[in-house]
């Protein structure tokens, strides 16, 4: 695979007869630095650890920087690290390629200015209208120090693995299978937001490109025959909300699927939409050859409701196993499934999961539960993390199931995971705590069964979504917080208010006591849609980093303002207040592919 690559430049005084010389190696030696630093921190998606290419010479003027880009164009470099020692000459050395995120690394040194190279670059970078990130230590270093210090490794890092996640997604498919689910506002695909904002191919498959594939066997069935047992020995059927109903007619003759066969056809159906999204080599063997290519995806999502749910099996299954860290052939990369073709979730799906490597999931943000709710509900008031309220995070059957947080850290916690971290304890864990639920016949005719779980860990996570406004375009909301595992005397009385086949986690954002994060209440009250996704960890800084990558503003969040790192040249659209600087600047700079 030809991976999305940081090019790191090595820059440097051009005055040959004693300067330049004398900054070769310690110049060179700060780019495989950077180098080393990336590479054994940085993943991609697959596992695979990021790569980076250093140009071949130190650049000293513009026939340098000419050479070093010839070469960056062969290496997919998606993104550039510029570093150096010393004054260089800026307008002749930047990178001034359009196409590439970009960042300065100035040595905060006293023998040589790194630090005043860099603030001459970045004015030239705001003055030629390409936005680059700035990187200078706190702290003043020897010119003999080869350390990178703890608070540079922080933006370097930051930079390259929201670079990534750009590179990443660049030139692949969103795939909507299916349209718009009972008119959510988010499954109308803007095919212009996902190719100008995020370089996305939108492709739209109808629904029914899954029942030809199966009805004329269109996928690997030796696959499927260790699918179905993999199925039958993991997947435990949990409570049937349907039993003893006597249920109208119209719905009665709608299942035309036999109740004994769903788990066949959801089976199947998981293994067709995968190869639609991303081809199967097999197919090609069986003589399927256009089926066998794929769409080239990176994320998608499946309208199920209501067309294809009131007669067929739910898409529930499908949904969680493509999002989790793994199927039936052991760890895999999560893949970003959007319930109900919520395209604008999917966005948010696959923005979390790349900065994260978590499984994406997926929800409903049902209902804020005030301590006094709460208490005269269940006779009981939260205490612990949740003491200030809660927020119910359900999904309609089909959230990952490493979102019930089963995974285990070092330390015995509850914990999420990157695929290649997960055990096969993890994993049996995650498959333990989930039962599978027979979908209620009332929303979903055609049956099909639901991911069902109860999140009993307290972990760390961060709930984002996407959302489009007329007038300012796609805009990025992110609550960090953290699961809570209520009492049962709570969780019982509440989760069964309503429907009890579906997974359920207890959501706390962390307050400010400010804004939108005064109080529970108010997240929920400025929440922009009826869906959300967590993902493991901490990482809105990551998010609002990649957000300004992408000229995405954020409306919403509770970021530390000390950990907001976005490019130089905001501040030139005012300091005093971030959040306006940050809609003004992303205004004018405008979607990045656009």
């Amino acid at each position: 695979m030809n991976y999305p690559k940081i090019g790191i430049r090595p820059v440097i005084d051009g005055r040959w007869g004693g300067v330049r010389e004398s900054l070769e190696v310690q110049t060179m030696n700060m780019a495989k630095a950077a180098q080393k630093l990336i590479t054994e921190n940085l993943f991609y998606p697959d596992g695979h650890r990021v790569e980076c290419v250093i140009s071949e010479t130190t650049i000293g003027g513009g026939a340098e920087a000419a050479a070093c880009r010839r070469q960056f164009e062969t290496e997919n470099v998606c993104a550039t690290l510029s570093v150096t020692p010393c004054w260089c000459y800026g307008s002749e050395t930047f990178d001034q390629d359009p196409t590439t995120v970009k960042a300065v690394w100035g040595f905060n040194g006293t023998e040589r200015p790194g630090a005043v190279y860099l603030a001459a670059v970045m004015a030239a970078h705001a003055q030629r209208g390409l936005p680059a990130f700035a990187i200078y230590g706190h702290d003043v270093q020897d010119m003999t120090d080869t350390s990178i210090p703890a608070d540079v490794q922080e933006k370097i890092l930051r930079f390259a693995r929201c670079a990534v996640a750009v590179g990443w997604m660049r030139n692949k498919s969103y795939v909507n299978l299916g349209g718009v689910a009972m008119g959510i506002a988010g499954s109308y695909c803007d095919a212009n937001v996902f190719q100008n904002y995020f370089g996305l191919r939108p492709e739209w498959v109808d629904m029914t490109e899954i029942i030809r594939r199966i009805h004329l066997g269109i996928y690997d069935a030796d696959e499927y025959e260790k699918a179905f047992a993999w199925v039958k020995a993991n997947c435990k059927e949990g409570f049937d909300v349907n039993a003893g109903k006597d249920l109208p007619e119209i719905i009665r003759k709608s299942k035309v699927v036999p109740a004994d066969k769903d788990w066949e056809f959801v089976t199947k159906m998981t293994l067709v939409v995968r190869d639609i999204l991303f081809g199967n080599k097999k197919l090609d063997e069986m003589g399927w050859h256009e089926e066998a290519l794929g769409k080239n995806a990176v994320a998608g999502g499946f309208q199920g409701q209501r067309n294809w749910t009131d007669w067929l099996p739910n898409g529930d299954f499908t949904e969680a196993i493509m999002a989790s860290t793994f199927d039936w052939n052991g760890a895999k990369m999560p893949t970003a499934f959007a319930t109900e073709n919520d395209t604008l979730n999917g966005l948010s799906m696959l923005l979390g999961t790349l900065v994260s490597h978590s499984a994406p999931c997926f929800h409903d943000v049902r209902t804020y539960w005030s301590p006094e709710a709460c208490e005269r509900v269940t006779g009981m008031r939260p205490d612990g993390v949740a003491a200030e309220g809660f927020i119910h995070l359900i999904n309609s059957g089909a959230t990952a199931l490493d979102g019930s947080g089963a995974a285990k850290n070092a330390d015995g916690e509850g914990c999420m995971k990157p695929f290649w971290e997960m055990t096969d304890a993890d994993r049996a864990a995650c498959i333990e705590a989930t039962d599978w639920c027979r979908a209620n016949y009332e929303y979903f005719r055609g049956g099909g069964f639901s991911s069902h779980f109860r999140c009993r860990a307290t972990m760390p996570v961060t709930m984002l979504r996407i959302s489009i406004v007329d007038g300012v375009g796609p805009v990025l909301q992110i609550a960090e917080g953290f699961t809570a595992d209520l009492p049962d005397q709570i969780h019982q009385t509440i989760d069964v208010r309503t429907d009890r086949t579906w997974p359920t986690t207890w959501f706390v954002p962390r307050l400010t006591g400010e804004g939108a994060f005064k109080d529970v209440y108010s997240v929920m009250a400025n929440w922009s849609a009826n869906h959300g996704v967590t993902v493991y960890g901490h990482v809105g800084a990551d998010l609002i980093t990649l957000a300004s990558m992408l000229r995405i503003p954020v409306s919403m969040h509770n970021v530390p303002e000390e950990k907001i790192y976005r490019p130089h040249a905001w501040t030139g659209f005012g300091t005093m207040d971030s959040q306006a600087a940050d809609y003004a600047a992303c205004k004018h700079y405008g979607p990045m592919y656009q």
